[in-house]
């Protein structure tokens, strides 16, 4: 009797994927979204392409989930929201700032967002799924999507300025000149 093979991945099921997670991550970062193939993830990951697709079903959907790491930026705005919303703004630029001056961590968050930009699609659906949905959840006003999508513009335009395009003075602004100019305008968009 002939014994059929199992579909799916084996044992190491958890270590597979986090190694092919840790090549997308150096492949988006060195090639870009369109430079980076399925194929040398998967080589560089040492597993079968066929378990990428299996997954991550494509090469969009590996992408946004490597944009999750090394910080998955819903579990901080839920964090700094379970805080209460009073002082959110100054709350939210200083945790983003530590989080992204800080090399081990901003350094692979830099070349996610360079990878990110040349994909609008790719980038706005992460935006609206870890930023913007939870933003708008803890906004008590009618118009808490619109106000969420503000704070998001905010964020990512300073994102933007400061760590890729390094426009001065703001990237060379000290954490607590950048908390107290922007933190304020980003709080206003919480409160009703």
């Amino acid at each position: 009797m002939k014994q059929t093979r199992k579909r799916g991945p084996r044992q190491d099921g958890v270590q597979a994927r986090e190694s092919i997670l840790d090549a997308a991550r150096a492949q988006f970062a060195q090639h870009g979204y369109g430079g980076a193939t399925l194929r040398a993830i998967a080589t560089e990951a040492g597993v079968d392409v066929a378990l990428v697709s299996y997954y991550f079903g494509s090469k969009s959907g590996l992408f946004v989930e490597s944009l999750r790491l090394p910080v998955n930026p819903a579990t901080i705005v839920d964090g700094l929201l379970a805080q209460g919303t009073d002082g959110f703004g100054e709350r939210l630029v200083t945790t983003l700032l530590t989080v992204w001056d800080d090399p081990a961590t901003g350094g692979p968050l830099v070349n996610v967002l360079r990878s990110a930009s040349t994909q609008a699609d790719l980038l706005r659906e992460f935006v609206e799924r870890q930023i913007v949905a939870h933003l708008a959840g803890a906004i008590e006003t009618p118009d808490a999507d619109l106000r969420a999508a503000a704070i998001a513009s905010q964020v990512m335009g300073l994102l933007f300025l400061r760590y890729v395009l390094r426009v001065e003075p703001i990237a060379s602004a000290a954490p607590a000149e950048v908390v107290a100019l922007i933190g304020p305008t980003l709080q206003r968009y919480v409160d009703a």
